[in-house]
């Protein structure tokens, strides 16, 4: 049984101290690509912990309920590639249906969550830490809120950059990963919080 205190930690252990962009470097494509705008931003980072909580939370009892009771436990990787492929789709649908602007600001990025690494980073994580089903949704939307957190203050400060006068070998990807280095190394700051 989880107790409050176990899942505080891993709600901050997966946010904060061990960012799945800026420490365990998963889900870069999706960070690198879509942070230009807050807007954008916002809504990648949303529709991440909408697939990655509910992934988490179909993958652990598919585990818990299917594959360990018929002891097929190394299926786990194809059983949840195609439970995240499954649910990005339904995200799709949804946003190209209510919020068009945003399907159209995604862009290719929106089915590259599918391919996120980082959304089966967390279904594998959970199962190699031996999270109970409630743990491993907590931990999954710890992981992509700390996703969004980055991806959001990554596109704000891209937003204030564009105004800077920057020496032309900077521009462009470069200046966005030095950026997302001191942000990384920011985030080491968190360590000492557990």
């Amino acid at each position: 049984m989880d107790t409050v205190k176990d899942l505080l930690i891993i709600l901050i252990s997966s946010s904060l101290v061990s960012n799945v962009v800026l420490s365990q470097f998963l889900g870069l494509c999706p960070f690198l690509g879509v942070s230009k705008k807050t807007n954008t931003a916002l809504g990648m980072g949303t529709a991440v912990i909408f697939v990655i909580t509910l992934a988490s939370a179909v993958a652990g009892v598919i585990y818990k309920f299917v594959l360990q009771r018929f002891h097929i436990e190394y299926l786990q990787t194809i059983v949840f590639i195609l439970v995240i492929a499954a649910l990005v789709q339904f995200v799709e649908m949804f946003l190209r249906k209510a919020l068009p602007a945003l399907y159209q600001a995604l862009g290719v990025y929106l089915p590259l969550i599918t391919t996120n690494c980082a959304v089966l980073g967390v279904a594998l994580t959970n199962v190699q830490k031996e999270y109970g089903i409630l743990a491993g949704i907590v931990n999954g939307f710890a992981t992509a809120a700390g996703f969004t957190i980055a991806i959001v203050i990554l596109a704000g400060i891209r937003e204030k950059m564009e105004h800077n006068d920057i020496p032309e070998p900077f521009k462009g990807m470069p200046q966005v990963l030095l950026t997302a280095g001191l942000m990384a190394i920011a985030f080491c700051g968190f360590s000492g919080l557990l």
